[in-house]
């Protein structure tokens, strides 16, 4: 029998589990089709101008959509309608990464606790996480705006630990991003994995890094006592 000593992982939302680039862009083109007003502008262009405004989730709506009513000359529209219209239809375009359920039902299956620790704003965050189906597998939720702390902010990180009641040294963080999840929390004490991402290539601070999520449950059994 084998002995974990590892006894938690911890989950990114954004890219880690749910992917976010496929997502968005289905989101992006069905908005597109409901809101006439639209139309003044070629699809290809509004949809590839959005994504690049968007900057993978690092901007805020509000200002890419009033940039984008600017830069194509919408009218009969408000951006707010456009930013109500995200904030409670996006989480129906949620899609998970291939692996994520089996991979998580493997994790809970073998007695380790779960938890997810994302940046952003609460309720948003929270109905894309249910929106995936896996809500029920997981221990915790700490998202930023509930918690008043972002990652990096080790204290983010130190208050999930504590909620699953247990140690950062038998703790894993899963992220694809290189300072908010692997350096952030390595800086507490956890292993930390990198889930590549497209606009990094390397990340030789990691412990370990993954392509897939079918590659993450034989990586935790490696640490092993």
């Amino acid at each position: 029998m084998i002995i974990l000593a590892i006894k938690a992982v911890l989950f990114d939302l954004d890219g880690t589990l749910l992917d976010r680039d496929t997502s968005l862009l289905s989101f992006v083109s069905a908005q597109y089709e409901r809101f006439p007003e639209l139309l003044a502008a070629r699809k290809e262009d509004y949809v590839k101008r959005f994504i690049e405004l968007d900057n993978h989730g690092y901007v805020w709506k509000d200002r890419v959509y009033q940039q984008l009513i600017e830069e194509f000359s919408i009218v009969g529209l408000a951006w707010t309608e456009l930013l109500q219209d995200y904030l409670h239809v996006f989480q129906e375009y949620c899609l998970a990464f291939p692996h994520a359920s089996s991979m998580l039902a493997e994790l809970k299956s073998r007695g380790l606790k779960l938890a997810l620790v994302s940046n952003g704003y609460g309720q948003f965050q929270y109905d894309n996480f249910k929106a995936l189906g896996i809500a029920p597998l997981f221990d915790e939720v700490l998202i930023s705006e509930w918690e008043g702390l972002r990652k990096p902010d080790p204290a983010i990180f130190v208050r999930a630990l504590s909620k699953l009641e247990v140690h950062a040294k038998e703790a894993i963080f899963v992220g694809d991003h290189l300072q908010n999840d692997v350096q952030a929390s390595q800086m507490v004490g956890m292993k930390a994995i990198w889930k590549r991402n497209i606009s990094s290539s390397s990340a030789s601070d990691a412990d370990a890094v993954i392509e897939g999520l079918d590659e993450l449950t034989d990586i935790i059994l490696s640490f092993e006592m």
